[in-house]
């Protein structure tokens, strides 16, 4: 096969094309490690922006070497690191992040009541659900919302009563997300039987 050079002079390219050789799953782990190491010290960085990033990629990479510092993370002082650390604890699942996130639940930001009421939902944790029914009455749609996903996702019978009041609510999103909460508590119940 012949190409052109960036001078327009022809450029024998036969045979340059190689076969893509098979991944070795040692050398993906090791730069899979490299990768988590990265983003873990760029959630230590001056710039806000390095920080989200990496508050935002380590959910995707589901380490648990990331669990410490995501929490460490869940006092950022902007939200947006904050908010998006507490999404990640939840993609990665650690049992550990459950009592700093419950801590957070307070907050009075409402992305950071949301991003922490979506993880504890991802974690279905128990110890979340008397935590959570408080964010049932928030202020904030989006809050209730995904309190009312989360308590489902948890699906424990404790929640059963407020998400019924929830029912109520006057945005027809919020009551068709409680409704679902409710499927699933009673899904649930009827499996443990």
């Amino acid at each position: 096969m012949v190409g052109v050079s960036g001078n327009d002079d022809p450029v024998d390219t036969a045979g340059t094309e190689r076969q893509a050789e098979p991944e070795n799953p040692q050398i993906l782990e090791e730069q899979r490690k490299r990768r988590v190491h990265g983003w873990i010290e760029l959630l230590k960085s001056e710039h806000l922006h390095f920080r989200w990033k990496a508050a935002e990629a380590l959910g995707q990479e589901r380490d648990p070497e990331a669990v410490e510092p995501l929490i460490k993370a869940l006092a950022d002082p902007y939200v947006d690191v904050a908010w998006l650390a507490a999404k990640s604890l939840g993609k990665i699942g650690d049992s550990r992040a459950v009592e700093p996130l419950i801590a957070t639940l307070p907050s009075k930001e409402k992305w950071m009541r949301v991003g922490v009421a979506w993880a504890l939902g991802r974690l279905r944790d128990p110890r979340a659900i008397e935590p959570l029914i408080p964010l049932l009455k928030d202020p904030k749609k989006t809050v209730r919302k995904n309190a009312a996903w989360a308590l489902g996702e948890i699906a424990d019978e404790r929640a059963t009563g407020p998400l019924t009041e929830l029912l109520q609510d006057t945005d027809p999103e919020i009551q068709e997300t409680a409704k679902r909460a409710l499927e699933s508590i009673r899904n649930r119940k009827g499996q443990t039987k």
